[in-house]
């Protein structure tokens, strides 16, 4: 995950937080705007999350395709 990943995680993480607290203090539409908010900080640590470990099976995959062709050729 990059920096900007956990940037977004920390920040998701801490408006839901907030979100909560002003529910339970009746504060619906502070509690909904951050909730939203949270949500969004939260979806884009996910997507960031997703896009490292497809860039990490794509490396992973043509590491092995070199290997085995370099296996190939001296066989």
């Amino acid at each position: 995950m990059s920096g900007f990943g956990k940037w977004s995680l920390g920040i998701g993480l801490l408006l839901m937080a907030v979100a909560v607290g002003c529910s339970m203090l009746d504060r619906i539409p502070a509690s909904v705007i951050t909730g939203i908010i949270g949500l969004l900080g939260l979806s884009i640590a996910g997507y960031d999350l997703i896009d490292t470990w497809s860039e990490r099976a794509e490396l992973r995959r043509r590491s092995e395709r070199a290997r085995q062709a370099r296996e190939s050729e001296q066989d």
